[in-house]
C-alpha cells in the first residue's frame, strides 16, 4: 500500500463526511509500548478535529499500570483486563513453570471479557502497539462474526509474541524500520506499512542553552563535545562501570552528563567527588532527566545508552550520533538487532556482548570525540533512518482502516 501520509488528503476527507469516529486503542506493559500507543492517540485527535470531527478512545490495558496512569493524563477512557503473560525462555522446558500455566489459564476469560468490551464499545477500528494484554483484545476485533478493522503497531525491528500472533489476522501490520519488512512472509508483507515509531512529544524542540541553566552547569566547556549517558529510567549498572573505568580520560575531552538511575546514583556521585575540580566540574551526574530531556538532547553531541526500540526512535528522529551497548538479556535478543541495523547504517557504534570492556569502549568512543566531522556523518545517517512523522502515520493508518 502506499503511504498512509501520501494518503492524508484522502484520508481525512472521507473522516470529515463519516463523522465520530471509535477507537480502542491496546497496549502497554513497558515504556515502549505505552508511549508510541500515547503518541497514537494525540495525533489521532488532532487529526479528526481537522476533519471537523472527534474520535472516540478507549484504552485497554493492564490494571494499575504505567499504561493506565498515562491514559488518565491523557484523558482518555481506560479499562483493565488481565490478561496472561507468556514468559519466554530459550529453554523450551522452563516455559513450562507454574507462572506460564497459570497465566495461560487466564487467556479463555481475557479472551472473553475483550469481546465483551470490543461489542459494547462497537469500534471502528483497533489498534495494538504490542504487550501481552493487546492480544486478547486483538483477537476479539479479529474473531467477530463482522471483524473489526485491526492496525498492529511493532517498535523493534522484529514482532514481539503478541504482535506475532496478530499480525496473522492484522489488516495493517504498521512497523518502525524498513529492515522488519524482511522478518515478515509475504502475506503479511502485503499488508505492512512502514510508519516509524512515535516518539515523546516535544523532544524535538529543544534548547541546548535551556540544559545548561536548568542543570546549573557552571562547569561547562563550550568549546568541548557533550555526552549524555544513560541506561533508560531505572540506569544500566553495566554502562555505568563503562563510564566510571574512562571517566578522567573522557572529562579531558568532553562534557558528561550521566543519568545513572536510583541504584548507581550514590557510588557515582561519590566517584564524581574524587576527581579533580577541573574535571569535577564538567560531570553532572542525574539519578533521573525529567522534564529537560529535550533540551539535554538538544545539547548532546554524542549519547551513550542502550538501543531499545523507543530511544532509537528518538535518536533517528533526532539525528544523534551514538554509542550504543544493548541490554544482553533482552528478549528474542531485540536490542542487539536494533543496535545492529544502526551500526550497518553508520547511524552508530555498538559495543556488545564480551567486547564491552573499557579498552573496546574507549575506542569506540574517543576517536568519535576527536572526529567532528565523523559525528556529522552519523548524524546524517541516523536522520535517514528516522520518522520524524510516525505518530500521524501510525494514526492515518488506523483512520484509513476505520473510514473506507
Amino acid at each position: 500500500m502506499s503511504s498512509p501520509l501520501a494518503d492524508r488528503p484522502d484520508i481525512l476527507t472521507r473522516v470529515a463526511t463519516h463523522g465520530p469516529v471509535r477507537v480502542i486503542v491496546a497496549g502497554g506493559g513497558t515504556g515502549g509500548h505505552t508511549y508510541p500507543a500515547a503518541s497514537a492517540i494525540r495525533a489521532l485527535r488532532t487529526l479528526t478535529a481537522e476533519s471537523g470531527t472527534e474520535v472516540q478512545m478507549l484504552w485497554v490495558g493492564t490494571p494499575d499500570s504505567l499504561e493506565q496512569r498515562v491514559a488518565t493524563e491523557h484523558g482518555v477512557e481506560f479499562t483493565g483486563v488481565r490478561a496472561g503473560k507468556l514468559r519466554r525462555d530459550r529453554n523450551p522446558l522452563r516455559m513450562l513453570s507454574p507462572a506460564n500455566v497459570k497465566d495461560a489459564l487466564r487467556l479463555p476469560g481475557s479472551v472473553f471479557a475483550a469481546r465483551t468490551l470490543v461489542a459494547a464499545h462497537r469500534p471502528h477500528a483497533v489498534l495494538t502497539t504490542g504487550g501481552y494484554v493487546s492480544a486478547p483484545i486483538g483477537m476479539a476485533a479479529a474473531l467477530r462474526r463482522r471483524p473489526v478493522p485491526l492496525v498492529v503497531h511493532e517498535q523493534t525491528t522484529g514482532l514481539g509474541a503478541a504482535n506475532a500472533l496478530l499480525a496473522r489476522f492484522a489488516q495493517r501490520i504498521a512497523l518502525s524500520s524498513d529492515a522488519s519488512l524482511a522478518t515478515l512472509n509475504d502475506k503479511q508483507r502485503a499488508r505492512a506499512v512502514v510508519t516509524g515509531n512515535p516518539i515523546r512529544p516535544g523532544l524535538t524542540a529543544g534548547d541546548p542553552d535551556a540544559a545548561v541553566k536548568a542543570l546549573d552547569w557552571s562547569g561547562y566547556a563550550p568549546e568541548l563535545p557533550t555526552v549524555y549517558v544513560t541506561g533508560g529510567a531505572q540506569g544500566a549498572r553495566q554502562i555505568n562501570d563503562l563510564i566510571i573505568a574512562v571517566l578522567p580520560q573522557l572529562l579531558e575531552n568532553a562534557n558528561v552528563i550521566h543519568q545513572c538511575g536510583r541504584n548507581s546514583y550514590t557510588e557515582v556521585s561519590e566517584h564524581a567527588a574524587s576527581l579533580p575540580d577541573p574535571l569535577r566540574a564538567r560531570y553532572q551526574v542525574r539519578e533521573f532527566i525529567g522534564p529537560e530531556l529535550a533540551d539535554v538532547l538538544a545539547l548532546a553531541d554524542l549519547v551513550v545508552s542502550r538501543s531499545g526500540a523507543g530511544t532509537l526512535a528518538e535518536l533517528t528522529t533526532l539525528g544523534k550520533p551514538s554509542i550504543l551497548i544493548p541490554y544482553p538479556h533482552s528478549v528474542g535478543g531485540e536490542q542487539l538487532r536494533n543496535a545492529r541495523h544502526l551500526a550497518d547504517h553508520n547511524a552508530a557504534r555498538t559495543v556488545t556482548g564480551t567486547d564491552a570492556t573499557p579498552e573496546t569502549f574507549r575506542r569506540a568512543l574517543f576517536p568519535l570525540l576527536a572526529d567532528p566531522a565523523a559525528r556529522t556523518a552519523m548524524s546524517e545517517a541516523a536522520r535517514t533512518l528516522g520518522h520524524p512523522d510516525a505518530a500521524d502515520a501510525l494514526a492515518l493508518a488506523v483512520l484509513d482502516l476505520a473510514v473506507p
